[in-house]
């Protein structure tokens, strides 16, 4: 309706001003806050919609961060050609590990998924080092604006095209479905929907949203690392972002985003290491 179009609107054009009221130092803080938000409604879409919670969220994230940084480092591949490839690289390497996965729920899809993480975590450091970095990573990665400005509004465009995209998807058919799944899925199979090919699809958009914030979050660092992008609170922060803002919502992972990362930030000077 023209008043959804109205608050985001809105919300785009406040957004838009804030490099005039902010400091550098904070444009910074909310340039982290805008990929964790894209990540956050990345793991919403699927976990927070069909019930089913993934622990492995950065294994897709890590799958589109490391095929650009390869391809654009290692092997001199445009930008413009090393981020679409990576995305693709997401959805299919994604699709192979967690399709088997989609067949159970509960705990156990958690867990298999917690267990890509690890695993992916584990084959980038003794796989290739030549090409990954090993446990140091890869430094020197090509970065694609300057300034905090120019990333603030690279990162803001990002978040607000992808938020848009996806409250538009889970206001359709499909959508509805999904939201469904999250409740009965038995039902949701008993009116004659397959939903094998419905969960597919959200884990699909999914790993696409995942793919695109992986790239360009490695391509806004200059760096990537296996420990600090397969960290267990790497994956909290994912999943409390969207807890807190509320799930299966989009707008919700947005607002948890922002409130986890400026209360991190908070809690620097008090708490400076892992406790935080």
């Amino acid at each position: 309706s023209w008043r959804h179009v109205l608050l985001w609107a809105l919300f785009i054009g406040g957004m838009c001003l804030l490099p005039l009221l902010t400091s550098s130092g904070t444009l910074r803080t909310i340039i982290f806050a805008n990929y964790l938000a894209i990540f956050a409604m990345s793991w919403d879409f699927l976990s927070g919609r069909t019930g089913y919670v993934s622990f492995g969220h950065p294994f897709l994230i890590g799958i589109g961060a490391y095929t650009t940084a390869i391809l654009s480092y290692r092997f001199g591949v445009p930008v413009a050609i090393s981020i679409p490839v990576a995305v693709v690289v997401t959805m299919i390497g994604g699709t192979l590990f967690f399709l088997p996965a989609l067949r159970i729920r509960g705990s156990y899809f958690a867990l298999v998924t917690l267990a890509f993480m690890e695993l992916i975590y584990q084959l980038v450091q003794v796989i290739r080092p030549d090409l990954t970095g090993g446990t140091r990573g890869i430094s020197g990665v090509k970065t694609l604006m300057t300034g905090a400005v120019n990333n603030y509004y690279l990162s803001m465009g990002l978040m607000a095209a992808i938020a848009i995209v996806l409250w538009s998807l889970s206001r359709t058919r499909i959508g509805t479905a999904l939201s469904a799944i999250g409740m009965n899925e038995e039902s949701v199979r008993g009116c004659g929907l397959n939903t094998t090919k419905l969960k597919l699809f959200a884990f699909m958009v999914s790993a696409c949203v995942a793919g695109i914030g992986g790239a360009f979050y490695v391509h806004y660092l200059g760096s990537i690392a296996p420990r600090a992008l397969f960290d267990i609170n790497f994956l909290f922060s994912i999943v409390v972002a969207a807890l807190i803002g509320g799930a299966s919502t989009i707008i919700g992972p947005m607002a948890g985003a922002f409130f986890l990362t400026f209360l991190l930030e908070y809690l620097r000077p008090y708490l400076p290491g892992s406790e935080r």
